[in-house]
């Protein structure tokens, strides 16, 4: 490539990060580490009145969770700053007036009682909802409409105005696509979007391409829904910039959920996150659970991540952050919307917990452990339960239901599932199988298996008649790893005391 890459990642502070904000983070990180380039998280803050306290905070946390660190954002710094558009403000006005004094663009005096006028004053059944367009602004109140005394004079009182585009008449705007080739647009459908607002702020449309141009962004990726906007970005650089320095552009599918776009009401009703954390509303106080709080692993997450409308073209699923780097390629990703399921995100996290080594498990479970109140747990202890278990859990929420009875004996015991086949017999197998485990020096899993099995066989009774009884002694219920990888690891002393324990019981 004959520029460096630049790729940006511009979110507005106004709420928790979706599962599409991300996996555009996720694009733009892989293609600018493949091709030794930069990542930039700008913060496009010009809207104030949606602005929500703590969401760029949260952006970044989510960031950091998933292993994806900008080059330069406002918190990173780097030389093309700042990186938050209402620090930014006095640059775009020069950028309007220019436009203003090319003749693209243009004040606009209307008040919202003017816009809601016009609104009613020319809806008609072929157009129910009227745009401030080329068919509309030479009724309306802006500087085409009176001369330039006038525009002047009441800038100058200090009237109000907003300044538009002036969109072209029949003129077919094009451009390319890394995702889906050549689009082509009608610039008289499109109407004329306000460029800098009654409060000095650009808009998205301004803002972003001054932004992208003075930060030397080489590609933007950004989802579908800025398609629409796509002409008047593209008329934009050509007027202020010339389209030779405009950006390659690529518009990233929809996620879709199980009605249509994924929506945060999919999350609430079939239960599964569509935020990266946990995100709570400050206006609401409303709690929304996300993939970390749910028990995802990072690597898992952005794997199944990438793979919501990308593949290398191979059957491989499981893939590390290196290896998505060196296999990424935007050309590959997919212009029909992505599906997202559930389940095969949690499949992809039971792999992910499957393949991660003990010790990067390990203080995650601790964590998970410690909040429920079980503590001081050592490590050669906790070593040994999670590589028995880890097998087993698909979150990692799951590993203290997998493995809190190694670390604290059970209180309750499934007694319904014994008594049916309880006898006396079998109280008298366990009384003797603790004479037995006292003696018992070489405390390995085949030497407690095999004296178990011959003093069943001493006794008459079925090995397999027995086991069930065993576990719900040791653990409380039916449920755990086999019956005498938990003898193992809980030891001699920890083993008769639950079945004493127990038998007082049954």
């Amino acid at each position: 490539m004959d520029k460096r890459v630049r790729v940006r990642f511009a979110p507005s502070p106004t709420g928790g990060l979706h599962l599409g904000g991300m996996r555009t983070v996720l694009y733009n990180y892989l293609f600018a580490k493949k091709q030794d380039g930069d990542f930039i998280v700008r913060i496009e803050d010009t809207d104030q009145s949606r602005y929500v306290p703590g969401a760029e905070e949260y952006i970044f946390n989510c960031l950091k969770w998933a292993g994806l660190q900008p080059n330069e954002s406002p918190l990173h710094g780097g030389d093309y700053g700042p990186y938050r558009q209402s620090e930014r403000k006095e640059q775009y006005t020069q950028y309007a007036e220019q436009l203003v004094k090319q003749g693209q663009a243009y004040y606009a005096f209307d008040t919202p009682a003017d816009l809601e006028k016009m609104r009613q004053d020319f809806k008609t059944e072929q157009n129910p909802s009227p745009q401030y367009d080329h068919g509309i602004r030479m009724k309306m109140r802006n500087s085409l409409t009176m001369n330039s005394d006038e525009a002047k004079r009441l800038i100058a009182e200090g009237a109000k105005f907003v300044i538009r585009i002036k969109m072209p008449e029949h003129e077919t705007v094009t451009f390319k696509d890394l995702v889906r080739g050549e689009v082509s647009f009608d610039t008289s459908v499109v109407d004329d979007k306000v460029l800098l607002k009654a409060d000095g702020m650009p808009t998205y449309h301004l803002a972003v391409v001054v932004d992208d141009y003075l930060m030397k962004i080489s590609h933007a990726f950004r989802g579908e829904e800025w398609l629409p906007s796509a002409p008047v970005h593209v008329l934009l650089w050509k007027y202020l910039f010339g389209l030779d320095k405009m950006p390659q552009w690529a518009h990233l599918p929809l996620i879709l959920g199980p009605n249509g776009k994924l929506s945060k009401r999919d999350g609430a009703k079939f239960g599964f996150p569509v935020f990266a954390m946990n995100w709570t509303d400050p206006k609401t106080n409303e709690l929304t659970e996300g993939f970390k709080e749910k028990g995802f692993l990072p690597g898992a997450f952005i794997n199944f991540l990438a793979l919501l409308g990308w593949n290398d073209g191979t059957e491989q699923e499981i893939f590390t952050k290196e290896e998505l780097i060196d296999k990424f390629s935007i050309e590959r990703v997919h212009s029909g919307g992505a599906k997202f399921d559930y389940e095969k995100a949690k499949w992809f996290n039971h792999e992910w917990i499957r393949k991660t080594e003990v010790g990067s498990l390990k203080s995650e479970v601790r964590i998970l452990l410690n909040e429920t109140g079980l503590t001081g747990i050592e490590n050669p202890m906790l070593e040994k339960v999670i590589t028995l278990v880890k097998d087993r859990c698909t979150l990692l929420t799951d590993f203290y239901d997998q493995s809190w009875f190694f670390f604290k004996a059970p209180d309750n015991w499934d007694v319904d599932a014994v008594k049916p086949k309880w006898s006396e017999d079998k109280k008298d197998f366990f009384l003797s199988y603790i004479d037995k485990l006292s003696t018992i020096s070489n405390w390995q899993l085949a030497t407690l298996e095999e004296s178990f099995k011959t003093l069943a066989t001493e006794k008459n009774i079925k090995p397999g008649d027995l086991q069930l009884p065993f576990r719900i002694m040791l653990v409380g219920g039916k449920f755990g790893p086999p019956v005498f990888n938990i003898v193992e690891l809980l030891g001699k002393d920890e083993t008769i005391n639950r079945i004493k324990k127990a038998l007082a019981v049954f």
